[in-house]
């Protein structure tokens, strides 16, 4: 029998809610991450539902972004927004500070957010500004 799921080991729904909910009060707070926060809509809301569907479903849980919005594509979902270094680097911010304020878990935290880098690094849709 498998072991407990990263969904599992984060807390499961409360876990990633958790982890959403703080990754878009950074974005919405921080300096640091405003070209990212520049590049969604005025309302929150249903990005955060968005990344809670994906997130739980990545890590293990049940599958409610596929189940809700179909096959993620997530750098064609994206291409309408402009995506280079610093909308990145922003939204990778709120992740690694909403990730250790919410996941105590070591060894998720020494696999998961490397994987999350990567993702966010391919969403790239755009050269950087000179």
């Amino acid at each position: 029998m498998p072991g407990p799921t990263p969904y599992d080991r984060i807390g499961g729904e409360a876990g990633i809610r958790r982890l959403v909910g703080r990754f878009y009060a950074l974005m919405d707070t921080l300096p640091a991450a405003a070209a990212c926060r520049a590049i969604h809509p005025a309302s929150l809301a249903g990005s955060e539902q968005k990344l809670f569907e994906y997130l739980t479903g990545w890590l293990g849980g049940p599958p409610l972004f596929v189940e809700r919005h179909g096959p993620p594509m997530l750098r064609r979902r994206h291409l309408h927004a402009p995506i280079a270094g610093p909308e990145i680097e922003g939204w990778l911010l709120c992740f690694r500070q909403a990730w250790a304020d919410t996941v105590t878990d070591a060894a998720l935290t020494e696999a998961v957010p490397p994987q999350v880098e990567g993702l966010a690094r391919h969403m790239r849709n755009r050269a950087d500004a000179a």
